[in-house]
């Protein structure tokens, strides 16, 4: 087998869609970026774990703009193939040729790439991660008999919702132990604050109410929600509201119909709106 690098030019151009070029915005919680510069540093694979909606991508997001580093991102799904992630061979006017699939693609040029709920991708495409995420570092390209060894900025993330977590749907521990674990979660309502006054671009008194609101929410998590109202939603719910929206509307939009279809948990969250505004 090969076990060469590949295109040595593959950054230049080629990456220039996935460079981030300005700040994203994020508020740390915790030591979460510190953990993740030392990760980054040792070359350690990351996994992010939290509820949807906390600021997981966005965190991936900010990072790789603070490192510097291009940030391909891959949203997983069932029926995702390690094709798909790899690459395959295709036809075009000059035959047949081969396509670097996006994780190739990052193995290649020194990206971060960040495979979005991985627990969504089956469980025979994540193998391919393997020989990435230990002393290894290489990526078997069987199709084209040849092991392509990382760039030293090659760096993996994968994340996911622990709350989904079910007997079919989870990772495996062979693949779970060889990353290091950040956790992520809503935080306490002052920093929520912060953040959705940010993020919306409203004033801090509405800024609180929806945070009051999606707290009061939270609580029903187990009580017939499977999942509370995400830091994402009450900051739809503030755009809304930003553009002249009611705010009883603007949350009955952005987060009591999204998040049940259930009509008495949806008057549950209704009466958990009206106690707030």
């Amino acid at each position: 087998m090969d076990r060469g690098t590949g295109s040595a030019a593959v950054e230049g151009d080629a990456l220039g869609d996935f460079r981030i070029v300005s700040e994203p915005y994020f508020r740390p919680v915790g030591n979460e970026v510190a953990l993740f510069e030392a990760a980054f540093a040792s070359r350690m694979p990351v996994m992010l774990k939290g509820p949807t909606g906390c600021g997981k991508t966005r965190f991936v997001d900010h990072m790789a703009w603070r490192l510097g580093r291009p940030l391909i991102t891959v949203s997983c799904h069932e029926d995702m193939t390690a094709s798909d992630l790899v690459g395959r061979y295709m036809l075009d006017a000059d035959g047949t040729v081969w396509h670097d699939g996006p994780l190739t693609l990052a193995v290649r040029s020194g990206a971060i790439c960040y495979l979005d709920e991985i627990v969504e991708a089956r469980q025979d495409t994540t193998v391919v991660i393997h020989s990435l995420t230990d002393d290894r570092r290489i990526l078997p390209l069987e199709k084209k008999n040849e092991v392509l060894k990382a760039h030293p900025d090659f760096h993996l993330v994968i994340s996911y919702n622990p709350g989904y977590q079910s007997v079919l749907k989870d990772l495996k521990e062979s693949t779970k132990q060889r990353f290091v674990a950040i956790a992520f979660s809503y935080p306490e309502q002052a920093v929520e604050t912060e953040i959705v006054a940010n993020e919306a671009g409203v004033d801090r008194p509405l800024a609180q109410t929806l945070v009051r609101i999606g707290h009061r929410a939270r609580n029903l998590k187990g009580h017939g929600l499977e999942e509370g109202a995400s830091t994402r939603m009450l900051i739809n719910a503030g755009l809304l509201a930003r553009r002249g929206i009611p705010i009883d509307e603007a949350c009955e939009v952005a987060l009591v119909l999204p998040i049940t279809d259930d009509p008495d948990m949806r008057d549950a969250l209704k009466s958990a709106v009206a106690a707030c505004i």
